[in-house]
């Protein structure tokens, strides 16, 4: 490991633009798992009355009612947005790059790039974010900052439900919410998604000739189309770029960029510690 680890670092250092691919698995290595001892610590009472396995899937449950969905949302958005600082695998990253021309493109809604300290102007957060709420039905595209309303339905949540008072509802239209999560044909891309959109594709026609580091971090395969196969297919064509991919298990890269990729397996926790 010790090698390749030090093979990244030469590269990074040499890269004259690094874009960073981040899923689920950095968010992960940072501690914010979605099951096992920390989904029993702050969902116990939701465990025993529905049977829940984990986050994940605990997102797809199908509530009787708005004051139990709520409850459960108002919590998993709370312990994954709102009380959990950056974690140090994202602020070991920053450090790795930040005095380098760098985008990050991230399938994660948890906010931890902002968190860590990464700039605004050079985030992409393509499936939305735990802090914001959008009408159900798109019915317009302004996106609402939630914080204030989470913290009070965890305040005055109670038996698995909130007080119907706090259920949210469109100021548009009257119907319901949900949070700003890409599940759906009724996702919304507000104005700050397409401007977050443009400035990346801009990153990228900007550096396409230059020596660009694509560096995967803990994307799996449930949306590939989005990080891995853009990065195997922008490292295919562009002369100068190159792949690296970090994951906990299942680092690879196709035969056509073997030459120019770096895959490693392993806790990208501890392998960014030693960058």
């Amino acid at each position: 490991m010790n090698g390749n680890v030090e093979m990244i670092r030469e590269t990074l250092q040499q890269a004259q633009a690094i874009v960073i691919g981040a899923g689920a698995g950095l968010s992960a290595a940072a501690g914010l798992t979605y099951g096992g001892e920390r989904f029993r610590r702050y969902f116990g009472d939701f465990i025993r009355k529905y049977g829940m396995m984990d986050m994940y899937s605990a997102g797809f449950y199908p509530f009787e009612t708005q004051e139990e969905k709520w409850a459960y949302w108002s919590r998993h958005i709370y312990y994954n947005r709102y009380d959990q600082p950056a974690g140090k695998t994202y602020l070991d990253l920053y450090r790795l790059v930040r005095d380098q021309p760098y985008f990050v493109l991230t399938t994660n809604v948890d906010h931890q790039f902002w968190l860590a300290g990464f700039d605004n102007r050079r985030i992409f957060a393509t499936q939305g974010d735990y802090g914001l709420f959008q009408c159900a039905g798109a019915c317009h595209k302004t996106l609402y900052d939630n914080e204030a309303q989470v913290r009070e339905m965890i305040a005055r949540q109670k038996d698995c439900r909130i007080p119907t008072e706090l259920v949210p509802k469109c100021p548009v239209c009257g119907g319901e919410m949900e949070v700003n999560l890409r599940c759906d044909g009724n996702f919304v891309e507000d104005g700050a998604w397409e401007r977050a959109s443009v400035r990346y594709r801009e990153f990228l026609r900007e550096n396409m000739g230059r020596r660009v580091v694509f560096l995967e971090l803990g994307v799996g395969m449930n949306t590939p189309g989005i990080i891995k196969f853009p990065f195997w297919q922008m490292t295919a064509r562009w002369p100068q770029a190159f792949y690296i991919c970090v994951n906990l298990d299942q680092a690879w890269a196709p035969e056509e960029i073997r030459d120019c990729s770096l895959c490693l397996n392993g806790d990208l926790s501890r392998i960014l510690e030693k960058l």
